[in-house]
């Protein structure tokens, strides 16, 4: 099975260390299995972000929705997450990203703001319909020297509780929550 991907950053300074970070995430989360991740740099759209309507930011915010796993990355600005991220979220209704699985990720000066991707990032993505497999991920910029390191022992922590997920999914009886 082909899981989708997507990485969606929300700085607004292009090909950023957060899209680094968030790029090195979903290597190390499927590793050989990660084939053509839509890899949606905000930074690109600035000029139409903001159009109501807009075919091409419907096509981006399709694609996101169709996506199994989508990591959500944004530089941490005043404690939460960036406006070009809010702006791009700001796009869907209500239960816009069900059956999405959704990992929030922020970057960010030093650890003051380590809760900032679990208490701020995580609710509006669940608000949205997502599903937030635990904390959210807070990565240090000036550890980029050990980025593999940090970023090995987050997706090993998203992978178990994607295995404790799967196991508790296939003991659950044919026909729950609407599934074969």
């Amino acid at each position: 099975m082909t899981l989708k991907l997507s990485i969606v950053v929300g700085n607004p300074k292009p090909k950023s260390r957060t899209l680094k970070v968030a790029e090195t995430l979903a290597e190390k989360l499927l590793g050989p299995a990660l084939q053509d991740p839509a890899v949606i740099d905000l930074a690109d759209y600035r000029d139409e972000i903001l159009a109501w309507p807009s075919e091409k930011m419907d096509a981006l915010n399709a694609r996101v929705a169709a996506s199994d796993i989508v990591i959500f990355a944004s530089p941490t600005y005043k404690a939460t997450y960036s406006g070009l991220l809010k702006v791009f979220l700001d796009r869907y209704p209500a239960n816009g990203l069900s059956g999405v699985t959704a990992i929030p990720l922020l970057t960010g000066a030093d650890q003051t703001h380590a809760l900032g991707p679990t208490v701020n990032l995580a609710p509006l993505l669940v608000e949205l319909g997502a599903v937030v497999p635990g904390r959210g991920f807070y990565f240090v910029i000036s550890q980029m020297d050990r980025l593999d390191e940090i970023v090995q022992a987050e997706a090993d922590r998203y992978i178990s509780a994607f295995q404790r997920m799967g196991r508790i999914a296939a003991a659950l009886p044919a026909g729950a929550g609407g599934l074969p």
